[in-house]
């Protein structure tokens, strides 16, 4: 039981739709046959009954394997089931005509009641059936009126009366529509699903390449002029160097101020870059988790913390909720902010993480980064650092990778502690300390007593 529920846990979201359309195809399958070849038993002769119930039980079988083969070329995973859909229209017809020509071997009475269901029955569930493998709406109405059509033009031959084959076309036409809606209807909800998937991994790219650009704007407008100015003034010592004059150390001397200058100025933009208010970054997490359709919960209240706490904790939030989209398949999501010891306590939690392929990594607490004055590649807005670390690393583990590391390195300038792990059979947990001992300011959290 357990290993049916980890196969199910470790399929993403569309994944899981996808299954459940494709299981609920061959039940209609099983449908077909309770409901049309079950009940021929006891009505006619079991020879009768016989070839009744097998026909059923082929066509079902038909059925469902049409259906699969629909549904895998409407992912795109394969061709058009031509040949499957002709194979499927045919034999339906040759068994619905099988079901009115045993009707006459088979006496009055039962089996003319047992032979109509069957013919209906095989006719509506052809049809809708056969719909899948068109993709064009006005074809499969058509393909559904033919059948309908056929169902009451060969009603004639073995004597029906005009009435009764018009009736039976409308039943057939009715029958084979509503499964076709209902058919047509599940791919397309199972397509929606992947689209949305597709826009989520999408529009955390974009916000990615977005932030990029936005942070190389904002450096190309801090260096460009004082390179530029670097540049000609370096020309011009080399000029003067050359003719022995001595303005060209003066011009050396405003070179360096200006790199000096331009250092500062580049370690001011870093640092206002990734310095963060924790209450926003609280706010910003809820909303876009929201927006994410993960059920996102903040408790805690920011006023009173130093700003330096605030931003370091500001900081674990920013990447912990950066990787709860990127990584697993979260539903919910706990982010808690509590004084406790005399200690700032900032709790990240949330599950899914085993529905990427059983990663502990896919938390909260993967790919962190190191601090940007200390090198390696900024994470902002859902994206990764070049020196970040995948999969679940312990905050007491050395790893092998830089990421948690960097975190804990961040941390440690306010003397905070990182603790980082998986909890529970999908869950992923991330827990930094702060202390508040000799802080300018006195923390208040509401409704957490320290």
């Amino acid at each position: 039981m357990s290993g049916a529920g980890g196969w199910w846990r470790e399929k993403t979201t569309p994944a899981k739709v996808e299954t459940y359309t494709r299981w609920s195809f061959h039940f209609f399958a099983v449908v077909e046959v309770t409901a049309i070849g079950l009940p021929v038993f006891g009505e006619t002769r079991a020879a009768v009954s016989g070839w009744l119930i097998a026909m059923v039980v082929v066509h079902a079988v038909l059925c469902a394997l049409t259906a699969s083969r629909a549904l895998d070329w409407t992912r795109g995973r394969r061709e058009q089931p031509v040949r499957l859909l002709w194979v499927l229209g045919a034999a339906t017809y040759v068994f619905a005509v099988t079901a009115l020509v045993l009707r006459e071997h088979g006496g009055p009475g039962a089996m003319d009641s047992a032979a109509a269901t069957v013919f209906v029955g095989i006719l509506a569930f052809g049809a809708g059936t056969t719909a899948l493998g068109v993709r064009n709406r006005r074809r499969a109405v058509a393909l559904i009126a033919g059948f309908a059509f056929g169902a009451g033009l060969v009603s004639f031959p073995p004597g029906v009366p005009g009435t009764a084959a018009l009736i039976t076309a409308f039943v057939v036409f009715l029958a084979g529509g509503f499964l076709a809606a209902t058919s047509v209807f599940s791919l397309w909800l199972l397509n929606a699903v992947y689209e949305l998937d597709e826009a989520r991994e999408t529009r955390a790219r974009l916000a990615v390449a977005e932030e990029r650009l936005r942070f190389g704007r904002d450096l190309h407008d801090v260096l460009g002029r004082n390179l530029a100015v670097i540049a000609l003034k370096s020309e011009l010592a080399v000029q003067l160097a050359r003719r022995e004059r001595p303005e060209a150390v003066e011009q050396m001397i405003e070179v360096q101020r200006i790199a000096q200058e331009s250092q500062r100025e580049v370690r001011a933009v870093v640092r206002g870059y990734r310095d963060a208010d924790l209450a926003a970054e609280l706010a910003g997490a809820q909303g876009v988790l929201a927006a994410a359709g993960i059920d996102c919960a903040v408790t805690g209240d920011t006023a009173g913390l130093p700003a330096e706490v605030q931003s370091a904790l500001g900081w674990v939030v920013r990447e912990a909720t950066t990787n709860v989209l990127r990584h697993g398949d979260a539903g919910q999501c706990t982010v808690g902010l509590r004084v406790l010891e005399g200690h700032v306590v900032l709790t990240v939690e949330n599950d899914g993480v085993a529905a990427r392929g059983g990663r502990a990594g896919g938390g909260a607490g993967v790919e962190v980064g190191v601090d940007a004055g200390e090198g390696g590649g900024e994470d902002v807005g859902g994206g990764r650092r070049d020196d970040g670390v995948e999969g679940s690393v312990p905050a007491g583990d050395a790893g092998g990778g830089s990421g948690i590391a960097g975190l804990r390195e961040r941390l440690a300038v306010v003397a905070g502690t990182l603790e980082a792990g998986p909890v529970g059979a999908d869950g992923f947990r991330v827990v930094a300390s702060v202390p508040l001992a000799g802080r300018t300011s006195e923390a208040r959290v509401s409704g957490v007593t320290s």
